[in-house]
């Protein structure tokens, strides 16, 4: 397989584009052909309170102009659309990530062998009312598993499922390489297409652009980039997830300010945000607002360049972590909402053991570090996403290295010219950028592969792939994902972690929560995610 970093240039840039893996969106012109001339109104709330024929409002904090392609977005406002809009055979609560039974009529109960069967559910329809079959779930798996193609989903199925084929119309057959238990909650990434809609030429174009036809509780209605995305209740729906709203319309509101006034007053023209700021947070429940976080993998993170002198040097690595006041940037820029990162999973991840090497604030031990390192005089040149949170905890950083003697420099820019630079190997110095791999899962192997690994992204960014102990932590890490003892497998998770803390090449500094607001006199249901977006299948009008 040719990694994303291995395409010529042009297409590279694409894939991450389109992808928004680096949370970078794209830039579309002009909605869908299909889609009306202009977009509804963003003041629509169906006129009711909380009557059936309502329209539900939400403001999303992220763009919905990066790709709508299932098999190969991380773009938070479509992955959270996907979630209502197409269904896996098996989909995942959105907090616990258990698996349920979507378009599959069962979970299997028997992971100790090599193969999966799935019953498709009775009656399951498209919304252009073509019914869902076997050879629907066997064209998503082919293009994951292409060796041709290049996806983001790829990385999350490659590794131990061999083939997916069709037994008859209404059942197929997932051929593990080994013995895999975790891949259960991963299907819901696997996002079940109609084959005589995305097989047309040019159809993953549309895709990325926003076209979006599933078996889903809710069909897309309209969309309009940099705008809003509209959903109506899909009345041939009849899985486990029931529409509970006739109609939905999304906004994209990236800015804070705007964001959270079209939640705030009387005249409120929406019900539900994420990505509240903690600077809100007081302003909106006096209003009426209930107002929530979810902690998980969300973090800011620091990412080195392993090419650029001293940075080369683990001790380098180590003592600019060791320098940070953490508890300062968790109390002024976090507003208490975060802690300091004791490891690279978060606390309350199930795989979670606090690593050998955990960086408390010791400016004393960062300055012993770095001379043993040879290193004086050292000024750095932050790179930095200008994300509005991780913005507030860069004059902590520079505050904090500036005191050890390493005069620093802020330079906060646009995502997607801080991912170009480096998609063109231009050179850096730091990185400091947003992360939350829990949008996939909660799964340690799968977070720790998406940051780590030879052909990984990140780590070709990092320059450090083929560094003799990056090339030993990729062995120990595919060996994990092989254990099939669980209790034994966690214990070697829990081991390479700790190589990857005493490495710091790309490693979190806070784990911080993710704020959700929304009005509990018009909704209940509403459950505050650990991820970006909302989830909103088990949500009803109050």
């Amino acid at each position: 397989m040719r990694d994303v970093t291995d395409l010529p240039a042009p297409h590279r840039r694409s894939f991450l584009k389109y992808t928004g893996a680096l949370g970078a969106a794209a830039a579309l012109s002009s909605s869908l052909a299909a889609c009306s001339s202009g977009p509804q109104s963003t003041n629509d709330t169906g006129g009711g309170k909380g009557g059936k024929d309502a329209t539900l409002t939400a403001v999303i904090g992220y763009g919905n102009d990066g790709s709508w392609d299932p098999t190969q977005t991380a773009s938070a406002f479509s992955m959270a659309a996907n979630h209502h809009i197409y269904e896996g055979l098996l989909d995942t609560d959105p907090i616990s990530r258990e698996p349920y039974a979507a378009l599959a009529t069962e979970v299997p109960s028997d992971l100790t062998g090599t193969s999966w069967k799935f019953t498709l559910r009775a009656g399951a329809t498209f919304h252009d009312g073509k019914p869902v079959t076997a050879d629907d779930v066997v064209f998503v798996f082919d293009r994951i598993l292409d060796p041709n193609t290049q996806t983001l989903a790829k990385g999350f199925f490659e590794s131990w499922l061999k083939e997916v084929r069709g037994v008859d119309a209404s059942t197929v057959e997932l051929i593990l390489k080994f013995p895999f238990p975790d891949g259960l909650s991963r299907l819901t990434l696997a996002k079940v297409m109609p084959r005589h809609v995305f097989s047309r030429p040019g159809a993953w174009d549309d895709a990325i652009k926003g076209k979006a036809v599933g078996s889903g509780p809710y069909r897309q209605t309209a969309h309009h980039p940099k705008s809003n995305t509209t959903f109506e209740a899909f009345a041939g729906y009849n899985g486990p997830r029931p529409p509970a709203f006739k109609r939905m319309n999304w906004l994209t509101i990236v800015d804070a300010a705007p964001r959270v006034a079209k939640i705030s007053g009387a005249s409120a023209g929406a019900q539900i945000a994420d990505n509240i700021p903690y600077a809100n947070i007081e302003q909106l429940k006096k209003g009426g607002m209930s107002v929530q976080g979810g902690a998980g993998m969300n973090n800011l993170f620091l990412m080195f360049n392993t090419r650029h002198k001293p940075f080369d040097d683990v001790r380098v690595r180590q003592a600019l972590h060791y320098a940070i006041d953490t508890g300062k940037m968790v109390e002024v820029a976090l507003r208490g909402h975060g802690r300091p990162s004791s490891s690279f999973l978060n606390e309350g991840n199930p795989a979670y053991r606090s690593a050998k090497t955990v960086y408390g604030y010791d400016p004393e031990k960062a300055k012993k570090l770095l001379k043993a390192a040879g290193v004086s005089g050292l000024k750095v040149d932050i790179l930095a996403v200008n994300v509005s949170w991780i913005v507030d905890c860069l004059p902590t950083i520079k505050a904090s290295w500036d005191a050890v003697g390493v005069e620093t420099t802020l330079s906060p820019q646009e995502t997607t010219a801080v991912f170009t630079k480096m998609d063109q190997k231009q050179d850096y110095q730091v990185v400091a950028a947003a992360s939350n791999p829990n949008q996939f899962g909660l799964d340690a192997d799968l977070i720790m592969h998406y940051n780590y690994g030879p052909r990984n992204l990140w780590m070709q960014y990092a320059r450090w792939a083929d560094d003799p102990v990056a090339r030993r932590l990729f062995t120990d890490m595919d060996r994990a994902t092989r254990e099939p003892d669980p209790d034994r497998k966690k214990a070697m998770i829990q081991d390479y972690v700790d190589v990857v803390a005493e490495q710091a090449v790309l490693y979190p500094v806070v784990h911080n929560e993710l704020m959700t607001a929304w009005d509990p006199g018009r909704l209940s249901g509403i459950r505050a995610q650990p991820y970006p977006g909302i989830n909103l299948l088990q949500a009803k009008w109050a």
